[in-house]
């Protein structure tokens, strides 16, 4: 299947930091795309728009900020049903090396940067409170001449958003290709193990035993450390890797189903539709009608 998202080039160049694009349009009309660069995005003005982040379709309000770390996540906003003329959009590209063993982000005035850039490797859309405390230091960040100035001006403005847990992630881990952790040893080998059997028949009583515990017991303490049960955690497992498989190979949507470890092609079209938005073809089609070559 050809690559039809596009793999922005960036301007930021070998020894370049960020880049901050401070833009007034009337349409949103940037085809779907993803880019080695992290990137923090902040929408004014654009109640209706649909934004899509890997497998995730939200229509957001008058206030939108998304959070991207990852290189391989593809993103849009799209005009869906915005009537808006005068949309106010504020990109910033940045690069952070936050993962590597000497990097600062492992000290502990860093340990809050850190955690929301993990978590941002899915897509992190944050809440209105979030947004309100740092909007004026985003609409401003374009003005600031001084590039070391505007470079801390970054990291004040990320510091301020690692302080609100309720932001929320967007893209499923399977589509992202995010490894699942957990803090719990149970749960992360209950995690590894459906993720090395996911196309299999897997049942509760089984994990249960994997882990010491009654069915009843285990089912519990999964949901606690999760905030899923053991069926929903499965199911989204299982839609990630189906629409990612939708996004990159030519397979029919029964054999995406079969191979998926869904038992009824009805079945997985109606699970689908209900955490998606949209049946698997017409999401399928969403992503190659807004995917071009440039």
């Amino acid at each position: 299947m050809e690559t039809k998202v596009i793999h922005e080039i960036t301007p930021l160049g070998e020894h370049d930091f960020m880049y901050v694009a401070d833009r007034h349009k009337q349409v949103m009309d940037y085809p779907i795309h993803h880019h080695d660069v992290m990137e923090l995005n902040f929408v004014e003005n654009a109640a209706g728009c649909r934004r899509v982040v890997g497998d995730s379709s939200e229509v957001i309000g008058d206030l939108d900020l998304v959070l991207i770390t990852s290189a391989d996540l593809e993103h849009v906003w799209e005009q869906h049903e915005c009537q808006s003329n005068d949309i106010h959009e504020v990109t910033v590209q940045f690069k952070i090396d936050f993962e590597s063993a000497n990097t600062p982000f492992h000290t502990n005035p860093y340990k809050s940067i850190y955690q929301m850039m993990l978590r941002a490797k899915h897509g992190l859309a944050f809440p209105t409170t979030a947004i309100m405390t740092v909007y004026h230091r985003l609409v401003n960040l374009a003005a600031i001449d001084d590039k070391f100035y505007m470079a801390q001006e970054l990291f004040y403005i990320l510091y301020e958003l690692s302080k609100f847990d309720d932001a929320h992630e967007l893209a499923s881990s399977t589509f992202a290709k995010v490894e699942v952790n957990s803090d719990s040893r149970r749960v992360q080998k209950v995690k590894d193990y459906i993720n090395m059997h996911i196309n299999d028949e897997l049942r509760l009583e089984q994990l249960a035993e994997l882990v010491g515990m009654t069915p009843t017991a285990f089912s519990r303490y999964f949901k606690l450390r999760t905030g899923k049960n053991f069926s929903e955690y499965i199911v989204d497992i299982r839609l990630g890797q189906a629409a990612r498989r939708l996004v990159d190979t030519t397979d029919s949507v029964s054999e995406i189903c079969w191979s998926c470890g869904f038992n009824t092609l009805s079945n997985f079209n109606r699970l689908f539709r209900k955490r998606k938005g949209c049946n698997p073809t017409e999401f399928r089609e969403k992503y190659q009608k807004t995917k071009i070559i440039i």
